[in-house]
């Protein structure tokens, strides 16, 4: 039998709050546990978004350049926990990066040289919502490079970075992991809401299929990633709300700001 969530006195004040009868009525079936959560959830990303906005405030007035990047599986959560991150920051000093695939002129250039166009200016933060880590998985695993491509990127990439990271770039590299149950989950949850059926790509459709062949790849470029200045902090995001809260933390973590500043 299962136990009975018990209500604490801290959990009652929350429900009895503005935020937390929103949260309780806005779902059917409701869910006190889950009302509750979610409450003390958006007052810890709150907390840490004011934390990102003195780190943002701090870049600005000593001229960093700060790249963030978030990789992961289809449907892993990279653009919520980046959504997140940055809805309260000045908008006028970072910039999210979502590339398409390259252009016929850009497929005849040096393999980095369209993320290197996208790099920071002094006091600018960027995040890339998947980078040139698409040549370490996706483009193997999806037959859209050669294998000397493949071999020439994996070759090159820790070379690449050590010369962002010397130049004075600040390089931050997250990767959000999903279990392939929870991949499905998502996939049928977009594929049934008319609002997200446009983020379903052929890509998409296949990953499932793939699983295992990502999986190898994916290991392949994490022990890359180890042999080089910059290794990849692997976030578990099967729950959302836990892993934006990780991928902030971490991003704080990592870059040195003022944490006395103003805001």
């Amino acid at each position: 039998m299962e136990e009975k969530f018990k209500l604490k006195e801290e959990d009652v004040a929350i429900l009895n709050s503005n935020k937390g009868l929103t949260a309780l009525l806005s779902k059917e079936p409701y869910n006190l546990e889950k009302a509750i959560r979610y409450v003390k959830y958006e007052k810890k990303i709150k907390k840490l978004q004011v934390e990102l906005i003195r780190l943002q405030h701090w870049a600005i007035d000593e001229n960093e350049r700060i790249i963030i990047i978030f990789e992961g599986r289809d449907a892993a959560g990279k653009g919520g926990a980046i959504r997140r991150a940055t809805e309260r920051m000045n908008p006028r000093h970072l910039r999210i990066v979502a590339l398409p695939k390259p252009t016929i002129e850009e497929r005849t250039q040096w393999y980095f040289q369209r993320y290197v166009n996208q790099f920071p200016k002094a006091g600018e933060i960027i995040f890339f919502d998947r980078s040139w880590y698409n040549r370490a998985v996706v483009e193997p695993v999806n037959g859209f490079c050669s294998e000397e491509e493949y071999k020439i990127f994996m070759s090159q990439v820790n070379d690449f970075e050590r010369m962002i990271t010397e130049s004075g770039i600040r390089l931050v590299k997250i990767y959000m992991s999903i279990s392939k149950k929870e991949q499905k989950k998502r996939f049928d949850d977009i594929k049934k809401n008319p609002l997200k059926q446009w983020k379903m790509t052929e890509v998409d459709e296949k990953a499932q299929e793939l699983w295992d062949v990502y999986t190898e790849y994916k290991s392949k470029m994490f022990e890359k990633a180890k042999e080089g200045n910059s290794p990849f902090n692997v976030i578990r995001a099967n729950r959302k709300t836990y892993a934006r809260v990780d991928a902030i933390n971490h991003i704080l973590k990592k870059i040195p700001y003022d944490k006395n500043r103003e805001v």
